[in-house]
């Protein structure tokens, strides 16, 4: 996929994501992404996310439920999902693992412009001394080659509809808002969780 195309994630699917993975610091988690490819084929739109797993993400079985689930719930409102994210277990962890190409490649076999976005610790531990702008995650996209590719940090490529969505998820940190935030696995371990999230920006 060439240069041309651009990613743009919704400030609050963005959050949802971030504030996932600072809710289980101790493990790998992982989520959806969800949205459209424009008109133009040239943005694709992160407009959601989904909150995936936070314990036993290989799992096969649990995943392709939450898939399935998710893609029935979604199609109704016209998007559909059109990525990946994930968050390594260990803090020092840059790499794009085994587990997050498998569903990356997953989702690729559907949507040849899906992306899978990688959370940057580094990144998001200088939030609030350097007060950028940019995600504070990795975008990889496939190659001509078919391979995961880190795209270039030159930030373009990789956006946030709204500028401000860092200093939003700043407050969002220091008032512990990422609590609130519900996974598959808490809608697996009890029912009354919505994996929705619908009250989480309310």
């Amino acid at each position: 996929m060439g240069g041309e195309l651009r990613y743009e994630i919704a400030q609050n699917a963005y959050l949802k994501l971030v504030l996932h993975a600072l809710k289980h610091k101790t493990s790998a988690v992982n989520g959806i992404l969800l949205g459209r490819v424009s008109p133009h084929n040239d943005v694709v739109e992160i407009t959601d996310s989904v909150p995936l797993f936070h314990s036993h993400i290989g799992l096969l079985p649990q995943l392709e439920i939450s898939l399935i689930l998710i893609e029935e719930h979604f199609a109704a409102k016209g998007v559909s999902i059109v990525g990946y994210f994930h968050a390594n277990e260990r803090f020092d962890d840059h790499e794009l693992g085994g587990i997050a190409k498998n569903v990356g490649d997953h989702i690729y076999r559907y949507l040849p412009q899906a992306a899978i976005l990688l959370l940057d610790n580094r990144k998001l531990e200088a939030l609030s001394k350097t007060k950028d702008r940019s995600p504070v995650v990795q975008l990889y996209t496939k190659d001509a080659s078919r391979t995961w590719k880190l795209v270039g940090s030159d930030g373009n490529q990789l956006t946030i509809k709204e500028p401000s969505a860092n200093v939003v998820l700043l407050d969002y940190i220091s008032t512990e808002k990422w609590q609130d935030v519900v996974d598959f696995d808490d809608h697996l371990d009890d029912i009354s969780k919505d994996w929705l999230n619908p009250e989480l920006f309310k």
